[in-house]
């Protein structure tokens, strides 16, 4: 798994882990005591919940990382399937609504493990 910042305009809102092999986009927070860190599951447009001791929201981002749908997930539930999504978080119950956001917010995801690049500054 990869670390990552979940981003909101300028406030980094959490840490959060990234799923990079097919076993971690598998397994999701299956194995995690609770979903305290979010899981960000990229090329995902559906999850189920099955095995997992706690139930989640599932934030459903479209390829420009805009929120499409916050669905919450009990445990050992097959969530629908949202056909704009691109990628996943899975994190616990209300999180992005404690920090305001809901579908039409953009966030971003960036990776901790390689810092942006640095923005160009226009020479004189």
């Amino acid at each position: 798994m990869l670390g990552a910042w979940i981003i909101h305009e300028t406030r980094v809102l959490a840490s959060a882990n990234i799923a990079v092999t097919r076993h971690e986009r598998r397994r999701g927070l299956k194995d995690f005591p609770d979903a305290s860190i979010p899981l960000v599951i990229p090329k995902c447009r559906w999850v189920h919940s099955f095995g997992m001791r706690f139930p989640v929201d599932v934030v459903y981002l479209d390829e420009n990382d805009t929120i499409v749908a916050i669905r919450p997930l009990q445990r050992n539930r097959i969530g629908r399937p949202v056909l704009r999504a691109a990628r996943v978080v899975e994190t616990t119950p209300n999180a992005f609504r404690h920090w305001g956001l809901g579908p039409g917010d953009a966030i971003r995801i960036r990776d901790a493990e390689f810092p942006a690049a640095p923005e160009s500054t226009p020479s004189r």
